[in-house]
């Protein structure tokens, strides 16, 4: 399923269970409609695009945010591999690990991890 067809369903659900949300930014795979469905909502959405006189490696704004966020919970091993056979059981998962991320933020401590670093 494309993006922009999927991105329906998962704003209504978002501004459903998480009222509180009012802006988002997505990659270049979103248009403009869902844009402003996102609008009629209460959700303030912008698409974040790649500068077309850019050649070569370009880092976007707000993309860093997404790529930093999946690499902490990539550092979870049992988040590397779908192991789950529901997604429920990989969503309590994800929410475990952040979890752990807040907590040693709160704290300012620092566990080893399996890298021993």
């Amino acid at each position: 399923m494309q993006d922009s067809i999927a991105g329906q369903t998962l704003i209504k659900r978002v501004a459903a269970d998480h009222p509180n949300v009012r802006k988002a930014w997505v990659d270049g795979g979103y248009r403009q409609h869902l844009v402003e469905h996102a609008a009629t909502l209460g959700i303030d959405m912008h698409i974040v695009r790649r500068d077309p006189a850019t050649r070569g490696f370009a880092l976007l704004p707000r993309r860093w945010t997404v790529e930093r966020t999946l690499g902490r919970l990539m550092n979870r091993r049992r988040l590397t591999r779908d192991y789950e056979a529901h997604s429920h059981r990989s969503e309590a998962m994800i929410h475990l690990a952040m979890i752990n991320l807040m907590t040693r933020r709160l704290t300012a401590g620092s566990t080893p991890t399996w890298r021993g670093a």
